[in-house]
């Protein structure tokens, strides 16, 4: 039987540890050869260290596929190109990205600084821009050139971008500026043949140890393994999805479901007087689908609570 992404050449961010290491050893289970990139920081983006990235490629060597590490920034837009050079001058080709690099700097609104939001929105947004961007130059190239080309792009957003998750008005930015991108990306890749999805995934991860209740049980370790979130980024990579494209996926132990975007909801005609405003929007409110709160479900959404106690 043909593995899915036989002979491709996939290039993972921060696949060093926790989900993208999960993606890089799936994929290369699947046949692909592997650019594993991980700067090696700590959680708040800190620090260096390329030794995971190597661990993760000596795994894959191990298992007898192909991998090379790579500890550029991919934040930046020349750390970006080289890690996309490295994949076609390594392996001759680059088939699939799938962008999982990401840090934390969560805090309130109130306290925030520029900073904190400044590096959260450099690694996660322009993170997933970069190598999208020379990937996708690469494939625009190949397609004027009258060559096949098979491209996959794999961003990964966040419930906390979708649903929103009070505490990470960066990091929520962020990942909500993923899912448009993703969107977007998807329409104007199609001419190329590449399709454009993401995930957002929920796991226990160093990201994410501190963050709601922590398992208690060994079912519940296992219900939020990272290992849940490889399959569907495979699939995707592969070739049976070669028609999916500017979808946002949840992944989970728990779950695996398409997460539906933005639909205009109720609405009236244009009205030109501001004091007439509020009985309208009142009346909409009351027909108006609620938000949905970070299990992705109607009415768990915190509402208004100004002036209550």
């Amino acid at each position: 039987m043909a593995k899915l992404c036989e002979g491709r050449v996939a290039v993972v961010t921060g696949a060093g540890r926790g989900i993208g290491r999960e993606h890089a050893l799936s994929l290369a289970s699947q046949g692909a050869k592997v650019v594993v990139n991980d700067l090696g920081a700590g959680v708040d983006g800190s620090g260096g260290d390329v030794s995971p990235a190597q661990s993760v490629v000596d795994e894959i060597k191990g298992m007898g596929g192909e991998a090379v590490a790579n500890g550029d920034d991919i934040s930046s837009w020349e750390g970006a190109q080289r890690l996309i050079n490295t994949a076609v001058e390594t392996f001759g080709d680059i088939n699939i990205v799938v962008n999982n690099a990401g840090i934390l700097r969560d805090r309130m609104l109130t306290n925030m600084t520029e900073e904190e939001w400044d590096a959260v929105i450099k690694v996660h947004l322009k993170g997933t821009f970069g190598p999208a961007r020379w990937a996708a130059a690469y494939w625009r190239e190949q397609a004027k050139a009258g060559k096949e080309v098979y491209g996959r792009i794999i961003n990964t957003t966040s419930v906390s971008g979708i649903y929103g998750n009070i505490g990470q008005t960066n990091y929520g930015a962020a990942k909500a500026g993923i899912a448009s991108f993703t969107v977007i990306a998807a329409l104007e890749l199609a001419r190329f043949g590449v399709t454009v999805n993401a995930v957002a995934p929920v796991a226990l991860t160093r990201m994410t140890e501190g963050l709601g209740n922590a398992p208690e049980t060994d079912e519940e370790r296992e219900m939020r393994s990272p290992r849940w979130i490889a399959p569907i980024v495979t699939w995707l990579a592969g070739s049976e999805a070669g028609d999916v494209t500017g979808r946002i996926f949840e992944a989970s132990g728990q779950t695996l479901a398409i997460a539906e975007g933005w639909h205009r909801g109720p609405s009236v005609k244009p009205i030109d007087d501001p004091t007439k405003i509020g009985a309208a929007v009142t009346e909409m409110l009351k027909t108006a689908r609620p938000n949905a709160g970070m299990d992705g479900k109607d009415g768990s959404y915190p509402q208004n609570t100004i002036g209550k106690k």
